[in-house]
């Protein structure tokens, strides 16, 4: 599991509402915390990591520094386009480019096209000697799209490469394929829920992801583990008393014991396959701020 947060590219996905940018943030927070340059990548126009730091105010497209060696960025397809264009284009100015009718057509026609831009922006991310004279980074963590999406965008660059075949366009398609397909740069992880469609669902990922894509998922983090706090034999004690309070509480303690026992069955489901397996305690808590995700991270760091 170590060798995760020496990747230069983490791809993190798996089914909306499972915590992926929960994951995703925790990660960053403890790769920037041993002194990685590190970057936490949203798709579209989600934006939620300003808010979660707090920043001043949100600058979707940017790079934004987060706190001390973590970065985070939301890629704006619009401004992803014209970021690609203005370099495709050399002299010819990338905003002209982008209202062309040619292609604007072409983008729109084109399977897997604002994906491609999108995974252009994170390979260029990934390189130590970037345009402008930009840093680059130890580590992009992408906080991917859920996982019919992530797939789709995952294919893209094999499915835009084969309709442009050559040229500046092939070539940077191609170059996005070799970081996905390459195991000593990129690895996969899906973030799931402890439940068993959850579970199937991260199963089937794992198919998929070998079928259409011949990529291996490297590991799992099973988020919202409830705690077992009572052995059998405990239950079985309280559930005697005669008192209603005591009688109340037993029931409580019984069906989380229960539901912690189930998911404990689909936790050895996943670990009986050939990724590793990380549990994430679940947060008692009304809402995942900083400090929990911190702790979040601390509980990681145990394991990566």
């Amino acid at each position: 599991m170590r060798e995760l947060l020496a990747q230069r590219l983490l791809v993190v996905t798996g089914k909306g509402g499972a915590g992926k940018t929960t994951i995703a943030t925790a990660i960053g927070l403890l790769a920037a915390a041993r002194g990685r340059r590190t970057i936490v990548v949203e798709v579209g126009h989600q934006d939620r990591l300003s808010a979660l730091f707090s920043l001043a105010e949100a600058n979707p497209g940017r790079e934004e520094r987060l706190e001390g060696d973590l970065w985070g960025l939301s890629i704006d397809p619009d401004r992803a386009l014209l970021e690609w264009l203005q370099v495709l284009g050399g002299r010819i100015s990338g905003r002209v480019l982008a209202t062309s009718g040619t292609f604007q057509y072409f983008a729109a026609a084109a399977p897997g096209a604002k994906e491609l831009v999108s995974m252009v922006k994170l390979w260029e991310l990934t390189e130590s000697k970037r345009r402008q004279g930009r840093a680059g980074y130890d580590l992009v963590v992408l906080d991917a799209p859920a996982t019919g999406h992530a797939l789709g965008m995952l294919e893209s660059p094999r499915t835009f490469g084969a309709i442009a075949r050559v040229g500046a366009v092939a070539a940077q398609a191609e170059r996005v394929r070799q970081l996905l397909a390459d195991p000593a740069r990129t690895s996969y992880l899906a973030v799931a829920q402890p439940a068993g469609m959850a579970v199937t669902e991260t199963l089937e990922l794992e198919r998929e992801l070998q079928r259409r894509l011949g990529l291996q998922l490297h590991a799992v983090v099973v988020n919202g583990m409830l705690p077992r706090r009572f052995s059998e034999q405990e239950l079985q004690l309280v559930e005697r008393a005669k008192h209603p309070i005591a009688s109340s509480a037993a029931r409580a303690a019984r069906a989380v014991h229960d539901r912690a026992r189930a998911q404990q069955n689909q936790l050895a489901r996943l670990r009986r396959r050939s990724f590793a397996v990380l549990a994430v305690p679940f947060q008692f808590r009304a809402e995942l701020d900083l400090e929990a995700l911190r702790r979040i991270a601390e509980h990681l760091g145990r394991k990566l």
